[in-house]
């Protein structure tokens, strides 16, 4: 029971990004807190986990009071344990340097991208398959998850919707283009996002994960490729289905919505370089003057977006504003509920986590590369990769520049395997379910929670045990 209580302690330590630096900044006593401390951060997690499975329709209708509740129940027990100042400005310095240029970037990629339409059709044949697959993981790292799934689910479902067997590419499509291809960029991931905030170089895990990525992704890749070429041929045998979109001439509309997306780009890139050594005090809390601006130009470039793009082109790529939504209520409770969690988690071998703090060192005291990668993948595959990230990134030590240096193939393990084994259930990473369900609307017969996680147990697994060892063993 201890166990499983610890394990399900670190579960609902990884969903919440930047509450590190909240905890750290205002002392909360991390070594003298309990594990009772995370359990509204628990219930937040078991609740984004089965609230779409188990009761999609409350969930629909009332996440945000959900999310609104479980932050509740941090908010009130801080105030009365440390004191209502230490307890707001923990919370706020979390919400405010750490929660708004997260949620901000996301708006901003997926605002951008939803008025980029790909019209036209072409035949879903293994070799094009193939190459939109690897285009959308490229895109992936320069728009992001979301942005790149965006643009391209309907164009790859639209190739295909005349073959009888086309589940199969969009849970590839998952694969790639939803998680594996996001890992170069801190624009690919949120969880990579996490990590530039926090202190990595933009171009960090450009210049250190391409190997992992370029293996991964070229051998999950070459089983796609493989598997639909045999089913190709299986097709040729099989009735034909009259195609309900005829191949039509390709054409990338909202063109001016590409200038943004490099503005967006330049503005993060601005932020990293340019440190005037100005702070700017907002409620009590001091914000860097290169973060404001960044964070400025980022919204003012979605404004522009939805200035310039035409209404038809969004509404061809189903564009509504339902899912950013629920993203940013639903990460304003993680950011608050993972507080106390990761106070704890900063303590060390001194606070209630300690026995996770085990399991990541070696027994001589250096850190297991190893197991880094398979408990961050492993938590990543049913929470939220973006916290998962942090957790471990707080439990390597949190000092980015030890961790881009010294330490640089732990962070390498904790980034790729955040990223990579996001894709292991719908639930891994915010585009997973997205894609799911525009697939299941389109008439694909999309396999089940389980179902999906057969395909990825039997292609992906395989795969990252030879990354690991490759790379981490």
């Amino acid at each position: 029971m201890r166990r499983l209580f610890l394990f399900a302690a670190l579960a609902m330590a990884v969903l919440l990004p930047a509450q590190a630096l909240a905890a750290e900044a205002h002392a909360l006593p991390g070594a003298a807190m309990s594990l009772w401390w995370a359990l509204p951060f628990a219930g937040l997690l078991l609740s984004i986990a089965t609230g779409p499975l188990l009761f999609h329709h409350v969930w629909e209708h009332h996440y945000g009071k959900i999310a609104a509740g479980w932050a509740a129940l941090v908010v009130v027990p801080l105030a009365i344990a440390f004191g209502i100042p230490t307890a707001g400005e923990a919370v706020l310095h979390t919400l405010l340097t750490e929660y708004m240029s997260f949620i901000i970037l996301l708006f901003a990629l997926y605002t951008i991208s939803g008025g980029i339409l790909v019209a036209g059709n072409i035949h879903g044949t293994p070799l094009v398959n193939a190459g939109l697959l690897l285009i959308g993981s490229i895109l992936a790292s320069i728009i992001g998850t979301t942005g790149a799934s965006m643009i391209l689910i309907r164009p790859m479902l639209r190739a295909n919707d005349n073959r009888p067997f086309n589940a199969h590419v969009v849970i590839f499509f998952i694969f790639l283009v939803s998680n594996i291809g996001g890992s170069l960029t801190p624009l690919g991931d949120p969880p990579l996002f996490v990590g530039f905030l926090r202190g990595v170089d933009f171009f960090w895990t450009t210049t250190n994960l391409w190997r992992e990525t370029l293996c991964v992704g070229g051998l999950v890749l070459a089983v796609f490729l493989a598997i639909d070429i045999i089913l190709h041929r299986w097709e040729k045998g099989a009735p034909k289905i009259k195609d309900p979109t005829p191949d039509t001439k390709v054409r990338l509309r909202g063109l001016a919505n590409l200038p943004l997306l490099a503005g967006v780009i330049g503005a993060i890139l601005l932020s990293a370089s340019w440190k005037p050594g100005v702070s700017i005090p907002i409620l009590g809390v001091s914000l860097e003057l290169q973060n404001l601006v960044r964070d400025a130009i980022i919204l003012a470039l979605s404004w522009l977006s939805l200035r310039v793009s035409y209404k038809s082109h969004r509404e061809a790529n189903g564009f509504t504003w339902e899912p950013i939504a629920e993203v940013a209520k639903l990460f304003a409770g993680i950011f608050t509920c993972i507080v106390p969690v990761i106070a704890i988690l900063r303590a060390g071998h001194d606070g209630a986590l300690a026995p996770l703090v085990a399991l990541v060192t070696s027994a001589d005291g250096q850190p297991d590369n190893l197991a880094y990668f398979w408990l961050t993948g492993g938590l990543s595959s049913f929470l939220d990769n973006a916290p998962t990230y942090l957790v471990f990134f707080e439990l390597a030590g949190g000092d980015a520049g030890h961790l881009m240096t010294e330490a640089a193939s732990t962070l390498a393990a904790i980034s790729a395997s955040a990223v990579f084994m996001g894709a292991n259930t719908y639930v891994g990473n915010a585009p997973n379910f997205m894609v799911y369900a525009i697939a299941r609307h389109r008439g694909v017969k999309m396999p089940g929670f389980f179902g999906y996680m057969v395909w990825s147990g039997l292609v992906l697994i395989p795969t990252f045990l030879i990354a690991g060892l490759l790379f981490f063993g």
